[in-house]
């Protein structure tokens, strides 16, 4: 089988460039074609070809909403998907999404897309999230399949009318296994805490660290791994709360699994998601996970089990969770050995890989009956908007 990825860009790499990366690296070590297109270079391109993974780097394919670039973009990702002449597209991420599925249809090859996380998700700004909602529906007919990471993104399409219930289908993210080296020992201290996220309104470090400000008489640190534009606003607030000197910014970086095997609790506190990988990233290394309730998290946090689960915003909460598991080792110990098996149960790349691969050919399976004038699943009309 011959395989196109294509995602938005390459930076900053977040959760849909790490399952693009591992996704075609898996196809590839099964004896597929795979390759990805992407817009931009940088580090997440590097790594590619340093695999050995076909890259093309498109020039104009950008995030946000540029019409003269969007339409450069499209005679871009039409070049390169005559060059690779894919069986199949898979697209990642909203403007490679909405384009990538544009120019397969006019091309005649079968698209698959994968949602990861909706951008009209509850806490998403009213007006951006209707705009998505009607884009997404206009668009959901050009998919054969769409790939929802939770069941929660699954049943949020549906309910807004994107998809119908056989096109769109919840295949949850997984990610490879780390060596022994790299898992952490939750009981040790004094207790790191880790939470790896980008500073930008999506995320709440702030409601984490007014909580962790009420907690400055017991012994804690805490890890902050990302960048982006609140990244000063919390670096102040540190400041103000007088724990700066218990926090540590350690921008983006490469080894999250090597932060990751240092800490005792991993946090990610946060308005809105889909289904994070870096909870599954903490899971694996055999963590502790407090995280907020939004999304699809309480898919891989099992609240009492495996972590625990705080509303959104709520310091009083998420407080008196921290100040539990920082003063019982053991409970640490439990929960993050309940994390670590429930990754291996169903969270691992293998999952992920089998899956995807069953959605794959089902829609080679129904192009191919369609070529050969066999009964064949009625394509859907775009919806009235």
């Amino acid at each position: 089988m011959r395989i196109a990825y294509i995602v938005t860009r390459s930076e900053p790499i977040g959760g849909a460039q790490i399952h693009v990366r591992d996704l075609t690296r898996a196809m590839r070590e099964q004896g597929h074609e795979a390759a990805v297109i992407v817009g931009g270079s940088g580090p997440f391109t590097t790594g590619l070809e340093a695999q050995g993974i076909p890259t093309i780097i498109l020039r104009h394919l950008v995030a946000p909403i540029a019409p003269l670039q969007d339409a450069r973009a499209l005679a871009e990702i039409r070049g390169a998907l005559k060059e690779l002449r894919p069986d199949l597209l898979s697209a990642h991420s909203s403007k490679a999404g909405i384009l990538g599925r544009l120019v397969a249809r006019s091309l005649g090859v079968p698209v698959v897309f994968t949602a990861h996380g909706w951008a009209f998700t509850p806490g998403i700004p009213p007006l951006q999230a209707a705009l998505y909602r009607r884009i997404e529906r206009m668009a959901a007919p050009l998919a054969s399949r769409i790939i929802a990471v939770s069941e929660f993104d699954r049943h949020l399409a549906l309910d807004c009318g994107i998809g119908s219930q056989s096109q769109v289908v919840t295949v949850h993210n997984g990610m490879p296994d780390v060596a022994g080296g790299l898992r952490a020992d939750p009981g040790r201290v004094p207790v790191r805490l880790v939470m790896v996220a980008r500073f930008e309104p999506q995320k709440d470090h702030r409601t984490l660290l007014i909580a962790l400000g009420g907690l400055r008489q017991h012994q804690w640190e805490l890890d902050l791994i990302g960048d982006g534009p609140l990244l000063p606003d919390m670096e102040r607030l540190c400041g103000e709360l007088r724990i700066a000197d218990q926090v540590r910014f350690w921008g983006q970086r490469l080894d999250v699994d090597a932060r990751l095997a240092e800490a005792q609790i991993c946090l990610l506190i946060t308005n809105w998601e889909g289904f994070p990988r870096s909870i599954l990233e903490a899971m694996r290394a055999g963590l502790p996970v407090i995280a907020s309730q939004v999304g699809g998290i309480e898919e891989s946090v099992e609240d009492g089990v495996t972590g625990y689960l705080i509303g959104r915003g709520d310091v009083a909460v998420l407080r008196s969770r921290l100040e539990q598991l920082l003063l019982d080792p053991e409970l640490r110990r439990r929960l993050g050995a309940a994390g670590r098996t429930r990754y291996e149960q169903q969270f691992t790349l293998g999952h992920t890989v089998a899956k995807t691969l069953a959605v794959y050919h089902q829609i080679l399976a129904e192009w191919s009956s369609r070529r050969d004038g066999r009964p064949g699943p009625v394509a859907q009309r775009p919806p009235s908007l």
